[in-house]
């Protein structure tokens, strides 16, 4: 599914954690976008972080069957970071801000 003519993309569910192995899922366009798709997921807000959403495993198929795009991790972050929507945990810092 498109919204906003973007794409929504998924990485494989391979970053464990709580015990269980998770996905990410973002917009290659925007975040209200990405909100949309996840409200239709049934994902819960608190799933966003900065901007991707933290998939769990058993909605992997859910979300391609709704029209997420499976993509490598690396594209995932490759197309992200294009579409100048790539929010990092910790901004870098020049070189010469000591």
């Amino acid at each position: 599914m498109c919204f906003d003519d973007g794409v929504i993309l998924i990485d494989p569910p391979t970053w464990p954690g709580h015990g269980r192995l998770w996905s990410h899922l973002v917009s290659d366009t925007s975040f209200a976008e990405l909100h949309a798709f996840a409200e239709q997921l049934g994902v819960p807000p608190r799933g966003f972080e900065r901007d991707h959403y933290d998939l769990p495993s058993t909605l992997y198929d859910k979300a391609i069957a709704a029209g997420a795009t499976p993509v490598r991790s690396r594209e995932l972050l490759q197309r992200l970071t294009a579409a100048g929507l790539r929010r990092p945990k910790h901004p870098r810092r020049p070189r010469d801000a000591g």
